[in-house]
């Protein structure tokens, strides 16, 4: 079974809970069998890396970790707020995602198939 997320790779989004609530920052990654999201300067985590050879140093490497997609919410692009997000079928055929708040369209997703 295919999990679906509410966000993409490139959209802002705020944190709603946790160490880093409040937090706004661009989805980096997706991972949907996961269920969990990349998101940038949010849930940072330190990690110990052994050096490899005489050119690659090691070290203490800070990098983000994905978090749980349901604590993250889509800020809308027009309107600036943060917003669920709706989906809808235009005229043409294809669909696309709609902010909940000021009802503008964010994006196009795909062509739905008629028939």
């Amino acid at each position: 079974m295919i999990n679906k997320v509410h966000v993409k790779k490139g959209d802002t989004v705020i944190v709603l809970n946790g160490k880093d609530a409040k937090k706004k920052g661009k989805v980096l990654a997706v991972y949907p069998d996961e269920s969990r999201v990349l998101v940038e300067g949010v849930n940072m985590c330190t990690k110990h890396r052994k050096a490899r050879s005489q050119t690659q140093q090691g070290g203490i490497i800070h990098q983000e970790a994905p978090i749980h997609s349901s604590k993250v919410m889509l800020v809308c692009p027009r309107c600036g707020k943060p917003t669920r997000v709706g989906k809808k079928i235009l005229e043409n055929g294809e669909k696309s995602r709609v902010c909940k708040k000021c009802n503008e369209i964010i994006d196009t997703i795909k062509k739905v198939k008629k028939g």
